[in-house]
Formats: structure tokens, C-alpha cells, sequence
């Protein structure tokens, strides 16, 4: 049995504004009614730094999965994401 180190079964990268209340909400709910654990960025506790928050919830994910929309390539913030997520591919195989 591997005993895992990782916090997250999946991260998900969205743009808000887009699709937090109807599709990512109902994949974050789906996902847990499954007890798998998915960090949204609505676990960002106040006072935390975004970014460091963000990418260190990435490293602790098992697998990112990325919510397309059409306005998600337009923020610096989903950019920054997609470019981790797909750098801890590359190093981790994530």
C-alpha cells in the first residue's frame, strides 16, 4: 500500500468568473460527494499571499485539472496557474 503525502486528490483551475457558480461548483460538489478531496480557491485562507498559497496547493494535489472558459486565458492569475501546473508535470509527473 502507498501511503501518500499529498493534501489534495485534485487542484482546480477556473476563472471565476466564468464558471464558479454553475459548472466548477458542481465539479468541487461532485468530487466531494465522492470523498475526493479538491482544493477551489475558496480554501485561500485571509491573510495568505495568493500566489504562494496557490502553487503550494498545486504541490500538494495529486492531479490538477484546469476548467477552460472563454475568458480564462485573459487572467494573469489562471496563466500563472496553467504554467505551474504544467511545470509539477514536467518535474513530478503530476
Amino acid at each position: 500500500m502507498r501511503i501518500s503525502h499529498k493534501k489534495y486528490d485534485v487542484f482546480i483551475s477556473f476563472r471565476g468568473e466564468d464558471t464558479r457558480r454553475d459548472f466548477t461548483a458542481q465539479l468541487h460538489r461532485a468530487l466531494s460527494d465522492r470523498n475526493i478531496e479538491s482544493y477551489i480557491d475558496y480554501n485561500l485562507v485571509k491573510g495568505d499571499e495568493v500566489g504562494p498559497a496557490l502553487a503550494k496547493a498545486i504541490q500538494d494535489s495529486h492531479i490538477s485539472v484546469v476548467v477552460f472558459s472563454e475568458n480564462y486565458a485573459t487572467s494573469k492569475w489562471c496563466l500563472d496557474e496553467l504554467l505551474y501546473i504544467l511545470k509539477c508535470r514536467k518535474l513530478h509527473g503530476q
